[in-house]
């Protein structure tokens, strides 16, 4: 039987030789922890952009047919390096993998379908480090522009954030797929939605980037009246963009994404205001 005293010589060797070391080690690491998310955000908030991008130690593939999809529809895919293909499928599949997608009035989902809608979302989402949106875990898809019940008029698309929820009209969303460089894609629009929204209800690092980046477009635009009067003029940006701030930015990502070399031209500071928002740092941007 160990007597007291030698229990209690037990317990303090264990304490001091084990216990205490460890504590001290985990409070170390956790101070470490703090000081470079510190860091991390104050670099952000100074040179507009992440330290680095997310890595992974295993990445996400897709099947098959779903990547020739994603390789033979996607320009913006196939213009990237293989590293970031190889990233930019991850990020696919993880969009595919956790959100469910439902098709209305009979329509039957189809890969191209998901790969499609997974890849623009993707493609917006790049140059964030926190990429997967918060806001979203369910694709409605209908057939055509659909009767809303809650407005009593036709949609094309909409965001749902109560609902977790983006939707869209199949036949509208393909037409803008299709067709690149009209600065109409309905894709494009309602994931520039989803993004914004995101990001005013986030505190991370890309979320940070994008909210100041939306501040300094706005206060940009506030302090000169000949550029506000040139985007109406212009008419480069459909009338659609004034109706309110989440319109104005999502009409701007379409044209950002579809004509960009056109948006430089015209408005360059407004187009570099973008490009840092996402952290856009592609071929062809």
């Amino acid at each position: 039987m160990v007597s007291k005293t030698e229990q209690q010589i037990f317990e303090s060797e264990l304490i001091s030789n084990y216990i205490v070391p460890l504590g001290v080690v985990l409070i170390a690491l956790f101070i470490i922890y703090r000081l470079l998310k510190i860091f991390q955000f104050y670099y952000a908030s100074v040179y507009r952009k992440p330290i680095f991008i997310k890595r992974y130690l295993k990445l996400n593939k897709l099947s098959q047919v779903q990547f020739e999809i994603l390789k033979n529809e996607n320009s913006f895919f196939r213009k990237l390096s293989l590293r970031h293909q190889r990233q930019f499928e991850h990020r696919v599949s993880k969009f595919i993998q956790t959100n469910t997608f439902i098709g209305k009035q009979n329509l039957i989902i189809t890969d191209d379908m998901k790969v499609a809608i997974a890849a623009t979302a993707t493609m917006l989402s790049f140059g964030f480090k926190k990429y997967q949106l918060d806001l979203l875990d369910t694709v409605i898809i209908y057939p055509k522009a659909y009767f809303s019940q809650i407005n009593k008029s036709f949609h094309k698309g909409e965001v749902n954030p109560h609902l977790k929820t983006i939707v869209f009209s199949w036949e509208d969303f393909q037409q803008g797929y299709d067709i690149g460089d009209d600065n109409l894609n309905l894709g494009i629009h309602e994931f520039g939605h989803a993004i914004h929204l995101n990001a005013s209800k986030n505190n991370d690092i890309s979320s940070l980037i994008f909210n100041q980046g939306f501040k300094r477009l706005t206060t940009y635009l506030q302090r000169h009246e000949s550029v506000r009067l040139n985007l109406i003029t212009s008419k480069y940006f459909r009338a659609y963009a004034f109706t309110n701030q989440y319109e104005f930015f999502a009409v701007l990502l379409e044209n950002f994404i579809e004509t960009p070399s056109e948006f430089k031209s015209q408005f360059p500071e407004l187009y570099q205001c973008m490009k840092q928002m996402l952290n856009f740092k592609f071929k062809g941007y």
